[in-house]
């Protein structure tokens, strides 16, 4: 949010100047000052007007009881024609940890600023100097102000008071708006992946990572729907080890390849290799599993095979294979 105020300054050489306050949203010239924020940028727009007939060089400092650092503006030039306005940006920015960071005791508020305008006329050596003083306050901005009606935005002590309301609720607000990071298994803190895992009924196991418990959790109820199958003991060996399923590739070039032995196997003089028999056909309910691992996903064989024994019916065998 960028607070903003519009000054605007008559030059008039060998005369100091007379500055007010121009508030936009009534359009009536008033004395207010200026509202900064730690943590958001205040922005005074300054009209500087050059009622005479020549063209005025134009140099400008600020100056005040305030943090140099937290100041700076720009020109949109370094002269004024001739009956023309220049613009000046003057803008404000304040650490957004400052008012935590200070001694009590040396926290002040409470501002003045003056805005030194050195003008010099064509042909001239002798700088002219114009003053300009403001104040501008140092206040915490409140979102709380929002609901309440304008009068109330004009008293400081509603707006400091509002503040302190705001800094209480508004950690518990924001955790409930992140309430979906802490419910999901890959982004929720890991004390409470616990609870979410007896959530879906899922057992975490130590010998597994972190990051890997994390996806397990996360798929529990698909892991549970294809429970017993092929497809739900291949999944959950992708989820551990990182493997690609591969779907569009055959199965014996599959990272993760899952044969079941089906047929009456090698019999001599009725085999036909290839057409109707397999290799170590013959033996009901009998499977074996292949994994292709890579240098980056080493693989642990007993914790492989333990998956395997929780996910396969109990009347199935199978062989592990592991390159």
């Amino acid at each position: 949010m960028i607070m903003t105020s519009i000054l605007r300054l008559d030059l008039k050489p060998d005369t100091l100047a007379v500055c007010n306050i121009l508030d936009t949203e009534t359009s009536q010239e008033q004395e207010r000052p200026l509202i900064v924020s730690p943590g958001e940028r205040s922005h005074m727009t300054l009209h500087l007007h050059n009622p005479l007939e020549e063209t005025l060089d134009v140099e400008l400092e600020v100056q005040g009881n305030f943090p140099e650092e937290w100041c700076n503006w720009n020109l949109e030039g370094r002269e004024i024609d001739a009956r023309k306005t220049m613009l000046v940006g003057i803008y404000f920015d304040v650490p957004q940890d400052w008012l935590e960071t200070q001694p009590l005791e040396a926290i002040k508020l409470n501002y003045q600023a003056r805005v030194n305008i050195y003008l010099q006329r064509p042909n001239q050596e002798t700088r002219e100097l114009q003053q300009l003083n403001f104040n501008f306050y140092l206040r915490p901005h409140s979102l709380y102000l929002d609901f309440l009606p304008s009068i109330y935005r004009e008293v400081d002590l509603i707006s400091r008071l509002m503040k302190v309301f705001e800094q209480t609720f508004e950690p518990t607000v924001d955790a409930f708006e992140a309430m979906w990071a802490y419910l999901d298994p890959l982004t929720a803190p890991e004390a409470l992946l616990p609870f979410l895992a007896h959530w879906v009924g899922w057992e975490l196991l130590s010998t597994i990572p972190i990051a890997r418990q994390r996806y397990l959790i996360r798929n529990a109820v698909s892991i549970y729907r294809w429970r017993g199958t092929k497809k739900g003991l291949r999944f959950y060996l992708h989820l551990y080890t990182s493997l690609p399923l591969d779907e569009d590739l055959p199965e014996r070039e599959k990272h993760i390849s899952i044969e079941e032995a089906i047929g009456d196997g090698f019999i001599l003089n009725r085999a036909n290799l290839g057409e109707d028999t397999v290799l170590g056909g013959g033996r009901p309910y009998h499977f074996t599993v292949r994994l292709r691992s890579t240098p980056a996903i080493p693989l642990d064989e007993t914790l492989i095979r333990q998956i395997i024994e929780a996910e396969k019916p109990t009347w199935c065998t199978y062989d592990l294979y592991l390159s």
